[in-house]
């Protein structure tokens, strides 16, 4: 599975304890994230973390990409709603993308740790089979 992570500065370090946690689910997959975020996480986890841009310099853009073209599978964008900065990457766009194309979608801590175990347990396969059979029409 493909994963897309995201944070808002305010929630970097959040992120990187995510990831330490859950570091062995993760580990499982592909994980994608924008430049500061996927940096971040690789320093703590030794995770293997494909970056795109910086947010505000196009990785959000570089993530929406994906997931129109059906390569993300999951996104996890940790979001600070109390002081959201202009120079952030805006949480709007890629909630409209994820409910476009049937992509899990967390903004926050608790349901990224659901989404995370139904991962593991092989809760979201139907994504893999969704992504065959669009590759078969």
């Amino acid at each position: 599975m493909n994963i897309g992570l995201v944070a808002h500065d305010a929630k970097k370090n959040l992120m990187q304890n995510f990831c330490i946690a859950y570091r062995g689910i993760l580990s499982k997959h592909n994980i994608y994230a924008t430049g500061t975020t996927g940096r971040l996480i690789e320093e703590v986890t030794n995770l293997n973390i494909h970056k795109y841009l910086a947010g505000h310099l196009g990785g959000e853009q570089q993530l929406a990409s994906q997931i129109e073209h059906n390569q993300i599978d999951m996104v996890i964008f940790l979001r600070d709603p109390l002081s959201p900065k202009s120079h952030e990457p805006d949480v709007n766009n890629a909630i409209h993308l994820c409910d476009t194309y049937n992509i899990p979608f967390a903004t926050n801590l608790a349901t990224a740790e659901l989404l995370v175990k139904a991962l593991d347990r092989g809760d979201l396969e139907w994504r893999e089979i969704l992504r065959k059979e669009e590759m078969q029409e």
